[in-house]
């Protein structure tokens, strides 16, 4: 549906993207979301066909020539990035699919019922949790579990977005966490198994192996269905990198398609700048003398 204001698709409800997902499955395609950075990415992946655009802080990093790690630290502001992001890049070149914007829901100095409302006048049509503490382990998250800057705490933030008919499309790492996301009214669950492997900037080994992968998005899976049967399930990250690793992913596993951020947005711009750049070097000068 056109927004009446602008004659643009955002924002869209949460059923509105619903739908448009499972047109996407009914029609036996992958649901492909990618990660965007700035507005030029937003236009070219909406012009590939993506399903999604989803804006989050750690695309500021990644596209500045840093590791998207950095979004997880004490850098910056990470939803006032995420804000930033959206309102002067990407959602003013997004000509049709829905945005979503990525919120740190254990942020103590927000309101999050305030700051979704923020989103939502904003033009997205739905939320991410990231920077997201479900990829977080060990002993620093114990003791952000026991501070209150928890993974409850997106959690939470999912419930509210759902009462106010913003989508939701979420980052789990484990079975229990898939199923407090589905019981939070989550639409879509990402079965993250760890940072994107390669590139110039991407971890250079795989924090699992594809085996490990499938068997970890197959529990995830499994778990969120018996909450909700209705989500799409979509998967990211370790070694899921290229279209050939996804097509694995799709192959053993009943996943509706694929996240992409470092894989889509990092690494297209790393090979072609590279091979263009190469390709004038390549150029030579007629014999002058």
């Amino acid at each position: 549906m056109a927004n009446p204001w602008t004659g643009k698709g955002n924002p869209y409800t949460k059923q509105e993207v619903r739908e448009r997902l499972q047109k996407t499955v009914d029609q036996n395609k992958a649901i492909i979301a990618a990660g965007a950075g700035t507005g030029i990415s937003a236009k070219f992946i909406e012009k590939g066909g993506a399903d999604l655009i989803i804006i989050y802080n750690s695309g500021r990093f990644r596209m500045a020539g840093h590791g998207s790690t950095a979004g997880l630290m004490a850098y910056g502001d990470a939803n006032a990035e995420a804000m930033n992001i959206g309102e002067f890049e990407v959602l003013p070149v997004v000509e049709e699919i829905p945005v979503i914007c990525g919120v740190h829901g254990s942020d103590p100095r927000r309101r999050m019922w305030h700051h979704l409302l923020k989103v939502k006048e904003m033009g997205f049509s739905g939320v991410n949790n990231f920077p997201t503490h479900c990829i977080v382990d060990g002993h620093f998250r114990q003791v952000l579990e026991e501070t209150g800057m928890g993974f409850d705490k997106e959690v939470e933030m999912v419930r509210l977005a759902a009462k106010m008919d913003l989508f939701s499309i979420v980052y789990v790492a484990k079975a229990e966490e898939a199923m407090q996301m589905a019981e939070a009214g989550a639409d879509a669950i990402i079965s993250h198994v760890g940072t994107t492997v390669g590139g110039s900037v991407g971890v250079t080994g795989a924090s699992c192996t594809m085996d490990d992968a499938i068997e970890r998005t197959r529990e995830i899976m499994e778990a969120g269905k018996k909450v909700n049967p209705g989500i799409f399930f979509l998967a990211h990250g370790g070694p899921i990198n290229t279209p050939e690793d996804v097509r694995v992913i799709l192959d053993k596993t009943d996943v509706h398609g694929f996240v992409g951020a470092s894989s889509l947005e990092r690494m297209g711009v790393e090979r072609s700048l590279t091979d263009l750049t190469r390709r004038f070097k390549s150029l030579t000068l007629q014999n002058k003398k």
